[in-house]
């Protein structure tokens, strides 16, 4: 009952905690500083910077603008996965516009622009990876994907550019340059927010005593492991490879073990982000009676 409760409230709690984190970093960082920026909140600094409105009022306007839009051409899937942003990162940002010196938490650019991309990274990352989205230009790349079928990553990149260049035209060199590496940062931090899980390492063993290596890894190490059916290629010799996976503080002992019992077996050693299933994500089974 837990686990259900834990994940019907993870994607409403991330795409909440994501927007907060947007909001805070916009108001504290991004906009005092004159960061350019893509996206919805690309195009509100742009029109805050000529007409005296509310940032927060205007990025709702054009979410909601955004958002109908999408709702009517891409339907309710749409409209589900992307209601919740287009409302509570305005509310995030007014509120956050109210809180005393929030804009004046540092004077550098230069630590504007890290903690700015580090943490637009993080907020956009924590709503992409429960399949929600930020609204904004995301439903307008979504829009021109539906009739010209270009891809939506090519269609972000191209709008985003876009309100990237409306910023040059009254920002100055730095502020541009600072801007070019919070995008960097945001999508390098965006890319290992959205993988982020349980760091494990996997392992592929080929040798001629594979079945010697399986019971060790079963009863020596208590380790799942999975056989894998091969050809050699010089020989053309069937055989099977052991495939495992395995946290970090074991990868000593089975190398160990390994060379015990075959100090010649090619064995391939990667890191992967995140494993789901039986013995990870889902309570291992454990048998008495394994071989």
């Amino acid at each position: 009952m837990k686990k259900h409760w834990g994940k019907t409230l993870e994607a409403p709690l991330c795409v909440l905690l994501g927007n907060l984190i947007l909001a805070f970093t916009v108001v504290a960082f991004v906009s005092p500083k004159g960061i350019i920026m893509g996206g919805a909140t690309g195009i509100g600094l742009t029109i805050s910077h000529y007409l005296p409105i509310n940032l927060s009022m205007v990025i709702f306007i054009i979410n909601g603008i955004f958002f109908i839009f999408g709702a009517v051409i891409l339907g309710k899937k749409f409209a589900l996965m992307t209601i919740v942003s287009s409302i509570t990162y305005p509310i995030f940002l007014a509120l956050i516009q109210r809180i005393p010196r929030i804009d004046e938490l540092t004077d550098s650019y230069f630590l504007a622009t890290i903690y700015g991309g580090v943490l637009l990274g993080v907020g956009i990352g924590l709503i992409v990876r429960v399949g929600s989205s930020t609204g904004g230009t995301d439903g307008l790349a979504l829009i021109f994907n539906k009739f010209t079928h270009v891809s939506v990553a090519m269609l972000l990149y191209v709008i985003d550019f876009s309100v990237l260049l409306l910023q040059v035209i009254f920002s100055d060199t730095e502020q541009i340059l600072y801007g070019i590496l919070t995008l960097v940062l945001c999508t390098l931090v965006l890319n290992r927010v959205t993988l982020l899980g349980k760091s494990q390492i996997q392992l592929f063993v080929i040798s001629p005593k594979y079945e010697e290596i399986r019971k060790s890894l079963l009863k020596k190490i208590d380790v799942g492991v999975t056989m894998v059916a091969i050809e050699s290629g010089f020989d053309k010799k069937e055989m099977k490879g052991v495939l495992c996976v395995i946290n970090n503080r074991k990868l000593y002992a089975i190398n160990e073990l390994i060379r015990e019992i075959d100090p010649q077996a090619f064995v391939t050693i990667s890191r992967i982000n995140e494993v789901r299933g039986r013995g990870f994500s889902l309570e291992r089974v454990k048998s008495e009676n394994r071989e």
